[in-house]
């Protein structure tokens, strides 16, 4: 057995958040009036699931566990290598000549960041048999997976439970961030039908470490709004730049598409599986 395994369904230690918190922290933040005290105070309070912690999932963990979230679900079951390095936060070459588990060492990482955050473990990928279990007990989940069949069940899921979840997707130097709510917003479902067919001939897919890192702070960003409970804030557009190429457009997609099989007619597909 790997030394790591014997962590890889263990959840973090059962810290609760103060009911009275010291905000003395985040002084900085809270003095940004358009989030103040009472955000903070909601942020403490709130949950997240962040699938994958890799490229994406490792800086917006990060990021939130910063901000002071209270409780963080992390799920992955890869092991950190090397060429994981100049992209993904949290790792270091020792974590990588190891081969550790990515949640366990990141983990321990942010608990190191803010005791006050409660970190839990799941060494796994998510499926369509555990989506609505690791979705059910939080207020969003943020995208750091790396396949368009995993993203579609989580758009199902989000659709059916009404839980809001952050789309987005980095290759080479472009990217595109979106925040689904279901019921205000279009779902990933309204963009494209079915995941797009893998391209390419296996060999590995292009992408600059800044590009990853700017894309996750745009996600952390939109899941901060809404943990804090300004969802009047988020971004109603699907958000596309390219970093080598100077570019950012946001690109309206509202309203939901009015044959849209997920949010309008509420078909769960990807997440029910092969229909009979």
């Amino acid at each position: 057995m790997h030394p790591d395994d014997r962590e890889q369904d263990r959840q973090g230690p059962s810290f609760r958040p103060p009911q009275t918190p010291d905000l003395s922290r985040y002084v900085r933040q809270t003095a940004f009036k358009p989030f103040g005290p009472e955000g903070q105070e909601a942020l403490i309070k709130s949950s997240v699931l962040i699938v994958g912690i890799g490229g994406l999932g490792s800086w917006v963990a990060e990021l939130l566990v910063r901000a002071g979230v209270g409780r963080v679900r992390l799920v992955d079951n890869d092991r950190v290598e090397i060429a994981n390095i100049h992209r993904q936060a949290l790792y270091t070459e020792a974590d990588a000549e190891a081969r550790s588990l990515k949640i366990a060492v990141a983990a321990q990482r942010l608990r190191q960041i803010n005791g006050g955050t409660e970190v839990e473990t799941v060494s796994s990928r998510l499926d369509r048999l555990t989506a609505e279990r690791l979705m059910r007990d939080v207020d969003v989940t943020v995208d750091g997976m790396d396949n368009f069949e995993s993203r579609f069940i989580v758009n199902d899921c989000a659709v059916k439970m009404s839980k809001p979840w952050i789309f987005a997707g980095v290759l080479g130097t472009k990217a595109q961030v979106m925040t689904i709510v279901p019921g205000k917003t279009p779902c990933l479902r309204c963009l494209m039908d079915a995941p797009p067919a893998p391209e390419g001939d296996g060999s590995p897919r292009p992408v600059l470490g800044v590009a990853v890192a700017v894309t996750a702070a745009l996600e952390a960003s939109e899941a901060l709004k809404v943990l804090s409970g300004h969802l009047d804030r988020i971004n109603p557009c699907l958000l596309v730049f390219d970093l080598w190429d100077n570019t950012i457009k946001q690109i309206d997609v509202s309203p939901p598409r009015a044959d849209c099989a997920c949010c309008v007619h509420k078909r769960f597909e990807f997440l029910d599986g092969p229909c009979s």
